[in-house]
């Protein structure tokens, strides 16, 4: 593990901007009744917004909104369905100054998204569904690719690999060079090594060592370990609320090597140890 600096990029997330030399906080919305996590808990729009607004006080400076769950087992979601359960809250969080990133990898959704005032494609799938490419080409918008094999379905019988860092970089330098051919700006790609997808508890582990070696594919990178499983399967908790402090932790271990997102359920408790870490950060340069 070495200590990495942060990318000096600016993000253009329409009219709003995101320094990625200073770490920001993604808050994790799921509108879906069967997330594993929390699903269920912000179905109605009010609910959704209320928690949506209170992530950004405290400091969430992204959101991202899933209308389709992506856990093992879950019920398939229809175009209109996700429609239904996003474009709501989209637009209602338009009128605030925060970027708005979609979880989503429905081609569709992110159109109608982006049309209420969405700014960022989350896509777990990077970009592989029909007319994705070409969706995220034509809309102009930042991207997140983030690394899985198969579907949520299949990806545990897929987790084989020689050795996994290695393998995740040759793979999402495959999903980078595939969304560069088809015309995705290089200065929209932001990576994300899929932690939890198609990895058991030891490759994550060793991911999470060797987070560093991302960098090496040139393009800034987001950590989204919040409340995984593995994290759970460490500390002997098997209720994904219990893991927050857990999901801190392995966070900060990302912000260290050169995350400059973190996509997270617990705000403030990430933001807070955000700000011990720059306060320690700025003793450094005095």
């Amino acid at each position: 593990m070495r200590l990495m600096p942060l990318p000096a990029h600016q993000l253009q997330c329409g009219r709003l901007q995101l320094d990625l030399s200073v770490p920001h906080i993604m808050g994790i919305l799921n509108v879906t009744p069967d997330s594993f996590s929390d699903g269920g808990k912000y179905l109605a729009p009010d609910h959704a917004i209320q928690h949506a607004l209170q992530m950004i006080a405290d400091g969430a400076t992204v959101i991202d909104v899933g209308g389709e769950s992506t856990r093992p087992g879950a019920s398939v979601v229809s175009e209109e369905e996700e429609m239904r359960r996003v474009i709501p809250v989209v637009q209602a969080l338009s009128q605030y100054d925060v970027v708005i990133s979609i979880d989503t990898s429905t081609p569709a959704v992110m159109r109608e998204a982006v049309a209420v005032g969405a700014h960022i494609w989350n896509d777990v799938r990077g970009l592989t569904r029909p007319q994705a490419l070409e969706t995220a080409v034509a809309l102009d918008i930042p991207v997140i690719l983030m690394h899985m094999r198969g579907e949520p379905d299949t990806m545990n019988s897929l987790a084989q690999y020689d050795h996994v860092t290695t393998e995740v970089i040759q793979e999402l330098q495959q999903r980078i060079d595939q969304a560069l051919r088809a015309g995705v700006k290089a200065e929209h790609i932001i990576l994300d090594p899929g932690f939890g997808f198609a990895k058991n508890t030891a490759q994550n582990l060793q991911l999470l060592n060797e987070f560093d070696q991302l960098h090496q594919l040139g393009y800034p990178v987001m950590s989204a370990l919040s409340r995984k499983r593995f994290l759970g399967e460490i500390i002997g908790e098997t209720a994904a609320d219990q893991r927050a402090v857990s999901s801190v932790m392995a966070h900060l271990i990302c912000v260290q090597q050169g995350a400059c997102m973190l996509r997270v359920h617990d705000v403030k408790a990430t933001a807070d140890a955000l700000k011990v870490w720059q306060a320690m950060q700025a003793l450094t340069l005095l």
